[in-house]
Formats: C-alpha cells, sequence, structure tokens
C-alpha cells in the first residue's frame, strides 16, 4: 500500500459522489467509476433532496438525525445553491389529526397557524390553518449536486471514468469501495444477502402558476407525499416508502395519488406540466439503516434506503477513517 492510498470508488450515485470527494479531500487519489455511463445513475437521480434530520426522525431510529444533523452544512460547503429555509409539514383537513401524530415523534419545530404558513409560504395563504415548521432543516436538487461533486472531485485531482466498457483494473488499486446498491448482491451475496429494494416514485412538474420556498410534506395515513421546489418552477413530487422492488414503470393509482397530493396543496397544479415521470429502487437493509463493510481491501457503503442524501455524508467520513486508519505500508 502506497503512503498516498490509491482508491477506485465504484458507483456515482450519492453515496459513491460524497465518498469520493471526502477522501479526495483526505489526500488520496481517486478514480470514480460508473458504469452506467453517467454521475448519478440509479435512484440517487430520482431522490428528492430534502435535508431534513428532524422531520426524518417521525419513521427513523434516532441514529439518523444524530448522524445527519451536520448535512446541511456538508452540502453547503461543498455544492451550490443549497436552500435552508426549513421543512413544512401539513396534512389535508380530513387528515389534520396526522400532524398531531407527526409532532409527537419529532423535535424542533413549531406549531404555526394560519397566519404563519401564509407567511412562510404566500401560496398557501387561507389554505390550511395548521402546520409544524422545522426551521433548520434543508434541501438540494440532487441533480446539480451530484455533478457538482464530479467537479469538484476532477478539481482535487481525481478522475471520473463513465465508460462501462472500460473498467478500470482493481489490481492497480490499494482500496476499492463499492457504492454500487443493489448491484453488489450479483457479486457479494454472502455479506448483502439482506439487502432489499424498497420503490422510489417521482414526477417532475413545471407549473408558473405556484411559488414554494421550501419542501412541504403532506401526511396522509397511508403514503406521506412531498412536494419540493426546484429552480424555473419545476416541482418535485414522490413518495419512497413503498416495500416492493418491482422497478417498473408508474401505477395509475401512484400517479393518482402524486397528484391528488399537489391539487389539495394548491389548485394552480391542475396546469402544471409533467416534465418527467420514474421510479428507482433505493437499497436498504432490514434495519433501514446505512452501513459501511470492510472485507480486507474492499469497503462497501451500501443500504441508503430514503438517507441518502442525509447520511452520505457521514457515511463516507466512516468508509474515510477506515482507510486512513489502517496501516500503511510500502508499496
Amino acid at each position: 500500500m502506497h503512503s498516498t492510498p490509491r482508491i477506485l470508488v465504484k458507483g456515482a450515485g450519492v453515496a459513491g459522489m460524497t465518498t469520493s470527494v471526502t477522501l479526495a479531500e483526505r489526500g488520496a487519489q481517486v478514480t470514480l467509476y460508473e458504469s452506467g455511463g453517467r454521475i448519478g445513475a440509479g435512484a440517487s437521480w430520482m431522490a428528492g433532496g430534502m435535508l431534513a434530520p428532524w422531520c426524518e426522525a417521525e419513521s427513523a431510529p434516532p441514529e439518523v438525525t444524530a448522524q445527519s444533523v451536520d448535512s446541511v452544512d456538508w452540502w453547503a460547503a461543498h455544492v451550490p445553491d443549497v436552500v435552508r429555509a426549513g421543512s413544512l409539514v401539513l396534512a389535508p383537513p380530513r387528515d389534520v389529526g396526522e400532524i398531531a401524530r407527526f409532532g409527537r415523534r419529532t423535535s424542533h419545530f413549531q406549531t404555526i397557524g394560519t397566519e404563519e404558513i401564509a407567511s412562510l409560504e404566500p401560496d398557501l395563504a387561507g389554505r390550511f390553518h395548521k402546520a409544524l415548521f422545522f426551521a433548520d432543516e434543508g434541501h438540494v436538487d440532487p441533480r446539480k449536486a451530484l455533478l457538482a461533486l464530479g467537479r469538484t472531485l476532477e478539481a482535487l485531482g481525481g478522475t471520473v471514468v463513465l465508460d462501462g466498457a472500460q473498467a478500470p483494473d482493481e489490481t492497480a488499486f490499494d482500496w476499492i469501495v463499492d457504492c454500487t446498491g443493489l448491484t453488489v448482491r450479483n457479486t457479494v451475496s454472502a455479506l448483502h444477502a439482506p439487502l432489499r429494494g424498497v420503490r422510489g416514485e417521482m414526477l417532475l412538474l413545471r407549473c408558473p402558476d405556484v411559488v414554494l420556498h421550501r419542501p412541504v410534506r403532506m401526511l396522509h395515513p397511508r403514503i406521506p407525499i412531498y412536494i419540493v421546489p426546484r429552480a424555473d418552477h419545476v416541482f418535485m413530487v414522490g413518495a419512497t416508502m413503498i416495500e416492493s422492488e418491482n422497478a417498473g414503470g408508474m401505477t395509475v393509482r401512484s400517479m393518482t395519488e402524486l397528484l391528488n397530493a399537489v391539487w389539495t396543496l394548491h389548485p394552480g397544479f391542475a396546469e402544471a406540466e409533467i416534465l418527467e415521470m420514474g421510479t428507482g429502487l433505493r437499497p436498504s437493509y432490514p434495519d433501514n439503516m446505512p452501513a459501511v463493510v470492510r472485507d480486507g481491501r474492499h469497503i462497501y457503503i451500501n443500504g441508503m434506503y430514503r438517507h441518502g442524501f442525509l447520511l452520505s455524508p457521514a457515511r463516507a467520513r466512516e468508509a474515510a477513517d477506515m482507510i486512513f486508519e489502517a496501516p500503511v505500508t510500502a508499496g
């Protein structure tokens, strides 16, 4: 092994990108390889990009919040256009009891009423009478963020290989960090047999008639739905907790639920243009906690579930610590 470790990172989703940059910042010679042909291939391209550790506490173990409270700071330090305007949690009138349930399971929020909602989101004035406001949260456009990390990696001296036909020779590296998600089941099943896919579904809409300044979570007893504003009047609408490994197209029921959610939020969405619809499978372990596993000179970062943008900085640091605290031998 060399004093400056030569590291191959496989997979250019959010785990692979954050790990590559973290390792390069620590002084490693990093080569990033993505067989899919572009940065952001896979579930990360379909993500909402919400940096919401306090909201996630509603359904996630305490470790998720504890390990992700600095995620907004990490992303703000590494990519442009991170928005730190908080998160808003709402419910349709028929489901307003869900707000109290959500609040009992979370913290670091204010319970607000009609006037405060209108102050935060003028376009929602008079439409909702109770909400939770998580002021310390943020969001980022995943696609712009991942491409920005690619540029940062190259600026730090790293190499990006996006040609599936030109896979680097693994014997030329001191370490291989695998961030390939469910694909890893095809090669190291003994380590990753528990991995399962959790289906996520999303729409991209363009709606010039509606302005939102922060992500809005619409509570529903079965499938919570979120609406995340992006640039140029584009909104990402998604749901990420569907227990299915069906990677096919979106169903009529799913499409109807997502569109009903934005219609309930604001009737102006009735005139929205549907730019894109898609599904993705998020790799998940039985406890829904991402893990870093070492096997010799191979390190696997996997099981990101719905916490990819939240927990990838922490998992990248964990992998970097494994590598830089390992004994160094001449090579």
